[in-house]
């Protein structure tokens, strides 16, 4: 149970919270919510005991394990697999401990090992970090990639991983679904609504939010409120919480407009005088109910595009992929025209940021023809447009490499309309969130005024009254539209047809979201073996896979076969473990020595047949 009581929370000079009395229990999955800079991640930071409370207290049950997602990830060269287990400090050291003794031939030690990796649960270990990792979206064959090798999204789930392999009572994940695509999505909420800790998750992705959350923590104005139920029960109970408050509002203006009308009216005549008085204590105990403060609503607009041609883009026969030889999709047959709102769904890996490349011209085809209009303008947000905004220099420097000869006024009117108002346009975007960098290059990508948006996950760092105003400024767009995002709600609000990459292919999906997240269940890649895993896209830091004959069924003999031997293996060395347990075998140093030498060489075989049975799983 967590206890906040009169708790008030400062950064710097700015007061972020105050009054907050609240109790949440065990096991309840609390969504916490608000717009930026309402205090949520210096929240996270008390609970952490990484900031003390401006005044109160915050109570915590003394032995609580807290886990939360690192915002840094180490520059190191360790396995992937590795890094992900050493969440589990416990298994992680007797792994250590274990390797030691048998480095050091000690098999005394190498019993103490074998019986501390027994009660921290550790002989399956790096089996729960490689399904955390398989789960987040990462093919087998990077498991043991160094972590220094991945690229900052890849970081980022990474960080996921190790937090959700980290033992917790208490478990903080502050935006973890950015950088995942929708399938990684689709599994984090399954393995969050099986998780039997405390879980407080910050995030502006309401589809998440309505699927794993039993309470909402809405900060605001310096208040915590907290309501039963997912975002959108919040959202109904927050409205009718402010209609409520409005109208007791109104009815209060008006008992007060009634009383003092009779106050002056009556005060100076001395036979009213006592019902004056009596009506000046009863105005001065009205309790002063607050006018609802209309949030003021985000509203961007995209410009119409300069020309709009039926025929926009098309691809015909295409293969694409990576030089010579990385064929991610074959014989894609695509075409976009005006209007055409294309949400592109697909496994991780499958080739979705490949065909989006290819239509943008940033690849060429392997083969086939791509064939664009003469007056095709792209607008394209990629997954690093973010980052390649230049630092030290203003959201107006930035407008006026793309149109230097605008008026100063028509630049900063435009910027206006993207909730960048006044001085916003000079300010260096260094000290920028996340959130507002996005913003910035969403309106870079607007003012060229193109008529085809190609968007490969626009929503990261976004909140939630941004990709409202995002859903609401794309509904509007006339041109053609082509996104990637893990936002189900923004995807579903904005495209009216979908596209799914899978198995080297791309075709029309013929379902709604809800269809697809079913079918995504439905295949492993997660535990079908039927299913083989989708080929992994070059973003990885692996080399691009060679070119692969059409997947076929996984041969059920070949399969019970290699889950036989895996088992008939794992028997062999339980019982050798056994052996090692009891004291009496070292009394025979010739003894332990030998039954050392043979657990090393079953361990071995028992890592290549897990190996092989791996391999048949994902085809």
């Amino acid at each position: 149970m967590i206890s906040f009581r009169n708790f008030a929370l400062r950064r710097g000079e700015r007061l972020l919270l105050s009054n907050v009395d609240l109790t949440l229990h065990a096991g309840w999955r609390v969504g916490v919510v608000g717009r930026n800079g309402a205090g949520k991640t210096s929240l996270f930071a008390a609970l952490m005991r990484e900031v003390e409370p401006d005044k109160g207290d915050l109570d915590l049950p003394g032995k609580a394990r807290v886990a939360s997602v690192a915002q840094e990830t180490p520059h190191l060269p360790n396995p992937a697999i590795d890094f992900v287990l050493s969440g589990d400090e416990a298994v992680h050291a007797a792994i250590q401990m274990e390797a030691n003794a048998f480095a050091a031939e000690d098999w005394e030690a190498v019993a103490e090992a074998h019986h501390r990796l027994e009660e921290v649960s550790g002989y399956d270990g790096s089996a729960r970090a490689g399904k955390l990792l398989h789960g987040l979206g990462f093919p087998a064959e990077v498991h043991e990639k160094a972590v220094s090798d991945f690229s900052g999204g890849w970081r980022v789930r990474l960080n996921v991983a190790r937090a959700l392999m980290t033992p917790s009572d208490l478990l903080l994940l502050d935006e973890p679904t950015n950088h995942l695509d929708l399938d990684a999505v689709v599994w984090l909420e399954e393995w969050l609504k099986r998780y039997d800790g405390t879980l407080l998750v910050i995030s502006h992705d309401r589809e998440f939010l309505d699927n794993v959350t039993t309470h909402i923590l809405h900060l605001h104005d310096g208040t915590a409120k907290l309501y039963v139920g997912n975002y959108t029960d919040f959202e109904r109970q927050r409205a009718e919480h402010l209609r409520q408050q409005q109208i007791a509002h109104e009815k209060e203006q008006a008992e007060r407009a009634h009383l003092q009308s009779f106050i002056d009216r009556f005060k100076a005549k001395a036979s009213k005088a006592k019902q004056a008085q009596s009506r000046v204590k009863r105005l001065a105990k009205l309790a002063g109910t607050e006018a609802v403060r209309a949030e003021r609503a985000l509203h961007i607009t995209l410009p119409e595009p300069l020309k709009l041609p039926n025929s926009l883009l098309s691809l015909h026969d295409v293969d694409c992929g990576y030089g010579a030889d990385a064929r991610i999709l074959a014989n894609a047959n695509f075409g976009l025209e005006a209007g055409d709102r294309i949400g592109l769904l697909g496994p991780n890996g499958a080739g979705k940021s490949t065909l989006v490349k290819t239509l943008v011209g940033e690849l060429a085809p392997m083969s086939g023809e791509r064939k664009a209009h003469p007056d095709l303008r792209i607008g394209y947000f990629a997954q690093h447009t973010v980052e390649s905004l230049a630092f030290g220099t203003s959201p107006l420097d930035h407008l006026r490499k793309l149109d230097a000869d605008a008026p100063n006024q028509v630049l900063r009117d435009f910027l206006g309309r993207w909730n960048f108002p006044g001085d916003r346009a000079f300010e260096v975007i260094d000290t920028f969130s996340g959130g507002e960098k996005a913003r910035l290059a969403l309106a870079l990508i607007a003012y060229r005024r193109p008529n085809v948006l190609l968007l490969d996950e626009p929503t990261n760092h976004l909140d939630l009254d941004m990709r409202e105003a995002l859903a609401e400024a794309l509904s509007d767009f006339d041109g053609a539209i082509v996104m990637v995002s893990h936002d189900r709600h923004l995807i579903g609000l904005v495209c009216d047809s979908y596209w799914r990459v899978a198995g080297g292919k791309v075709e029309p999906f013929d379902g709604d979201l809800d269809e697809y997240a079913a079918w995504l269940r439905s295949r492993p890649g997660s535990d079908n073996p039927k299913t083989p895993a989708p080929k992994a896209e070059p973003a990885l830091p692996a080399p691009p896979p060679e070119p692969k004959k059409p997947a076929v069924k996984v041969n059920p003999h070949k399969l019970q076969k290699a889950e036989e031997r895996v088992a008939r293996l794992e028997g062999k060395l339980a019982e050798f473990d056994a052996q090692m347990a009891d004291p009496a075998v070292y009394a025979d140093a010739g003894k332990v020595a030998d039954i050392g030498r043979q657990q090393m060489q079953l361990r071995q075989e028992l890592e290549a047949a897990e190996a092989e049975l791996l391999a048949l799983y994902e085809g």
